[in-house]
């Protein structure tokens, strides 16, 4: 019987992997080989023996009231209270001795394999069961004791893999009991933050150890929750009546547009690897950075100019907004299952309607985009976090109040250097020995309010605007 549960708990896929040290020395080790843990509490063996014979009385009449007075009041209906009116007319408690065994708990809870995936009563169930779930405890409880009986009976365990996850504790590391009164009511927490926040928190904190919550730890999360929301609002705001006639083909789109749908793919690859392994924490994690610093900071930042200045039917922003649906379209998806409030009301905000829902939708097909030379994007973006830090000066001593007032000199260009201003937000750059910034001479154009050349005083257009205009 040892060798037989070993081997399954060697056949059997643990998360986190010490999971399975922890029940293989527990099982190794094994002193005595009952199930039993002499538990006085349970479900109660619903049965009366006579006095006499010792024989049990079989009456379906007393089942048929037995049964009946548990389904209205549960197990505690089985009382000696209650006793002669569940004979019924018919026999003399005196006569009967109420049993007060139970099913033993463990017994009870390690064959639910048998009942619950054999029974045919939900008929899309198999055995072995694809997962067990439950607390860190349970290595010495109910893994255990569903291992021994499936092996005992089956050769082999009732599971092929399981999780175990740790406790939640207060903002100290205390265990919650109510005599400290550190306790804390999920139902208060979504009264007062709404239930993504506090789902938001669950899938952030790596479960399978013991946790904190508390309500800074809670205010964290939600700013990490806030800047998920922002990132739908301005794609929603972004795409207000894009229709499929705008859409742009890929191959037809400017560089940072393929770079950014080769950030998304890459995304998609390394969320669908932690939905494998129940990384829930890689899952939220790689998703909010991808919002805030990849989105928010980056690409969005860089082409609200050609969202808000170029004309509709420029190439550019074709581009833009046909990127910018597609990343709506994985996002909310990836979303769904953290912030299920949340991705609804995204989803809804854009395609209203009754029947439709996100959480109908499956995983986003993303496209492969494989002509994007992703290093030379790095080192843009490097030399970008660069400038902006040697920007930042000028703006605290007010020589320039924004970026677009700014000239730029760099030692190395991993773009043309029109391509780089655009991308640095910045009024120029050109090549020198060193970095170095300094306020620019040009004027603003009185639409883009971007410092140019060819403005020849504040307020008038530059060359794009111009058409534009016209």
């Amino acid at each position: 019987m040892r060798e037989t549960a070993l081997a399954a708990i060697e056949a059997t896929t643990w998360y986190p992997p010490k999971g399975q040290n922890r029940i293989t020395a527990m099982v190794a080790g094994r002193p005595d080989w009952v199930i039993s843990r002499q538990r006085a509490w349970g479900v109660p063996i619903t049965l009366f023996v006579d006095r006499l014979t010792g024989q049990y009385l079989v009456d379906p009449a007393v089942n048929a009231r037995i049964i009946a007075a548990i389904n209205a009041e549960g197990v505690d209906a089985w009382s000696e209270e209650a006793a002669q009116a569940l004979l019924g007319p018919d026999y003399d408690l005196a006569d009967y001795e109420r049993v007060t065994d139970i099913l033993d708990v463990w017994f009870d809870s390690g064959c639910t394999h048998a009942f619950v995936l054999e029974s045919g009563r939900w008929p899309d169930l198999q055995w072995p069961a694809d997962l067990y779930l439950e607390g860190s405890d349970q290595h010495r409880g109910w893994f255990q004791s569903s291992l021994m009986e499936a092996c005992g009976t089956r050769g082999r365990a009732p599971y092929n893999a399981v999780l175990t996850h740790g406790f939640t504790m207060d903002s100290k590391g205390m265990k919650m009991s109510k005599s400290l009164g550190n306790t804390i009511n999920p139902l208060d927490l979504m009264k007062e933050s709404g239930a993504d926040i506090l789902r938001l928190w669950a899938l952030s904190v790596d479960f399978t150890e013991d946790h904190r919550i508390g309500k800074e730890i809670l205010g964290g999360v939600s700013d990490q929750y806030r800047k998920l929301r922002n990132t739908f609002r301005y794609l929603l705001g972004a795409l207000d009546g894009f229709e499929e006639a705008e859409r742009l083909p890929v191959a037809e789109m400017p560089e940072l547009e393929r770079y950014v749908l080769h950030l998304l793919a890459e995304l998609d690859t390394k969320l669908r690897a932690a939905v494998l392994v129940y990384d829930f924490n890689s899952y939220v994690r790689l998703l909010t950075e991808f919002a805030q610093e990849d989105l928010s900071a980056f690409y969005f930042d860089i082409r609200k100019d050609s969202l808000y200045c170029d004309a509709p039917t420029d190439p550019k922003r074709r581009a833009v907004r046909t990127v910018f649906d597609t990343l709506f379209h994985a996002l909310v998806r990836y979303a769904a299952p953290v912030l299920c409030f949340t991705a609804e009301e995204t989803w809804q905000a854009r395609f209203p309607s009754e029947d439709g829902s996100v959480h109908l939708l499956e995983w986003p097909e993303v496209p492969a985009v494989d002509s994007v030379d992703a290093g030379k994007w790095e080192a843009v973006r490097a030399l970008r976090q660069q400038v902006t830090e040697a920007i930042e000066p000028l703006r605290r001593e007010k020589i320039v109040r924004s970026s677009l007032e700014a000239e730029v000199v760099v030692p190395e260009a991993p773009l043309p250097v029109a391509e780089l201003a655009e991308l640095f937000i910045v009024a120029q750059v050109t090549l020198g020995d060193t970095l170095a910034v300094a306020r620019t001479d040009f004027h603003k154009c009185g639409r883009c309010w971007r410092l140019l050349p060819e403005v020849e005083e504040d307020g008038d257009l530059c060359d794009r605007c111009e058409g534009v205009v016209a």
